[in-house]
């Protein structure tokens, strides 16, 4: 019988930790986890995450309800990242984002302004990643260790009151037709851009 990925009950007797969630022991452990965070309970998974979480910080105008959020939340995940800021409407689609923005911490911000006052609160500088005039490659720049990548909706882009909270703007070479790219591309490649600079492999 096809039972999918993960691992299946944990045979008796069962470890004695307390990070271990009983129900997953007793039936497996089918989420999308590394192996090392099989059978922990969400609490302890986070509880660990919060120990490594890099200064790194990601924001999403929320205005269309668009899928590519639940794609950017899932690869912030997986850079482990600071904290995730919606921006706009409260309810996002979680589709993409695979339950994983349960192992994040998740804020909601109404409108530019209020996340722009967060963001000075938290000392955090604010980078838009948009091909709006004014940007400069993010190929040739060094993003600051505690910045918050900021990304707009799939098909408007960065709204004009978010780009005025940014102290810059960067934007990905692109040298096709098309006008922009996949925002959980775009957004995947922006992040990878601030490992780079912050955490090289060598170091």
């Amino acid at each position: 019988m096809e039972v999918g990925p993960g691992v299946g009950p944990h045979p008796r007797p069962w470890p004695d930790d307390p990070r271990l969630d009983v129900g997953l022991l007793a039936e497996g452990d089918r989420r999308n986890v590394v192996d090392r965070f099989r059978y922990w309970s969400v609490e302890a998974i986070v509880e660990e995450l919060d120990r490594s979480r890099v200064p790194l910080r990601v924001a999403i105008e929320n205005w269309e309800h668009d899928f590519n959020i639940g794609s950017i939340v899932r690869t912030a995940n997986a850079f482990n990242v600071a904290g995730i800021h919606i921006i706009g409407r409260r309810r996002w689609n979680r589709r993409g984002a695979m339950v994983t923005d349960r192992y994040l911490h998740v804020h909601h911000h109404p409108d530019a302004e209020h996340f722009r006052a967060a963001m000075a609160d938290l000392e955090c500088r604010v980078v838009g990643v948009d091909n709006l005039p004014g940007s400069v490659p993010i190929e040739t720049t060094r993003l600051p260790a505690r910045c918050c990548l900021v990304f707009g909706s799939e098909s408007l882009g960065l709204s004009p009151e978010l780009v005025n909270a940014c102290e810059r703007l960067v934007a990905i070479r692109q040298d096709g037709s098309t006008r922009s790219m996949n925002a959980g591309a775009a957004a995947a490649i922006a992040m990878y851009s601030w490992r780079r600079d912050q955490q090289p492999p060598n170091a």
